[in-house]
């Protein structure tokens, strides 16, 4: 079975920068979605498009087909309350932090820390960088559908209901 539209994709993936690994799925988590319905980074599904399980990729990709071109005017002061396990650490310039916002969560780099706001930029920290991606397809099926319905894979390393 080969990716496309309707087909729920798990795959792992390691992406790096200038050849300096920045992320990683890890070997045991691989990432789930749901094909076609804008759940995953443009330049990724494009990549993944016709590809089957077993198969393995590299492809570099420029800040439009991942993260975007980095915005300036984008700080933003967030309650610590408002960050994910914001209560377990404290924080310092240059951190990411996961944000809880409105769309979800976000990840943001901390730039001046508060008693109880933290300044971010809300820019993702991949943002205005070309990424190198290498990518292996573990498993392609068809989505159900309750999954076509709600527009997300379910189940694990998707979304739970």
């Amino acid at each position: 079975m080969t990716v496309a539209k309707d087909k729920v994709v798990s795959f792992h993936y390691t992406v790096k920068e200038n050849g300096v690994e920045l992320e990683s799925s890890g070997s045991e988590h691989p990432v789930l979605y749901l094909h076609g319905h804008n759940n995953m980074l443009d330049g990724i599904e494009e990549s993944l498009e016709g590809k089957s399980a077993g198969d393995t990729l590299s492809v570099s990709l420029p800040p439009e087909k991942t993260y975007g071109q980095r915005k300036d005017g984008q700080t933003i002061r967030v309650p610590i309350k408002h960050i994910v396990d914001g209560k377990k650490k404290k924080f310092k310039k240059g951190d990411t932090v996961a944000v809880n916002t409105a769309h979800g969560v976000s990840e943001m780099v901390v730039l001046k820390v508060g008693l109880k706001n933290v300044d971010v930029d809300a820019n993702h920290p991949f943002a205005g960088k070309t990424l190198d991606f290498d990518l292996e397809v573990v498993e392609v099926r068809d989505a159900t559908a309750d999954e076509i319905a709600h527009g997300h894979a379910h189940g694990k390393g998707g979304h739970e209901h």
